[in-house]
């Protein structure tokens, strides 16, 4: 009895992930139609370059899509096409101590990225997202940047996958 189980149980999931044949990834995003993405490098025009953040960000916001859809990656043209640039990367004060120091500052990274969805025009746009990280003002910057850096990277192509194709 419990072999039939198993096996009924089996059938049905391999029918139902077979015969899915919308554009719906595993992480809830909906590719449609589109089978190929490109991503053009997004070039640093913030007042302060940090000279690895273009290739960084762009090869983060490349991997969130192979990742987590189907969608196969090209040099140009794909069915769904992120181009833009790195417009922001600011060291600001957080916070203040009573002494008037500063006891925490915040990095700032933003990009204006432009979607083009070819497929599907109604769902292409621009927008800027900006994402930041606190870290303690007593701590030298370039020993923490780095990790600060691929952080702030990961939510901003989080939040760009989410709005592209979660539609949030």
């Amino acid at each position: 009895m419990m072999t039939r189980f198993l096996t009924f149980v089996g059938v049905v999931s391999l029918l139902m992930f077979t015969g899915c044949t919308g554009g719906y990834s595993f992480t809830g995003g909906d590719v449609g139609k589109a089978e190929t993405i490109s991503v053009d490098i997004f070039p640093n025009y913030a007042d302060y370059v940090n000279p690895q953040l273009s290739q960084a960000f762009t090869e983060e916001l490349r991997q969130i899509f192979v990742q987590q859809t189907p969608l196969s990656l090209v040099s140009s043209g794909g069915d769904l096409t992120f181009e833009g640039s790195i417009i922001g990367y600011q060291i600001s004060a957080k916070a203040t101590t009573t002494s008037e120091t500063t006891a925490q500052n915040r990095l700032t990274i933003s990009v204006n990225v432009i979607f083009t969805n070819e497929l599907e025009p109604d769902k292409s746009f621009e927008q800027v997202f900006s994402r930041f990280r606190d870290f303690p003002a007593d701590q030298d910057f370039s020993a923490v940047e780095a990790d600060l850096v691929s952080q702030i990277n990961r939510e901003l192509a989080e939040n760009i996958f989410n709005r592209a194709l979660v539609n949030w």
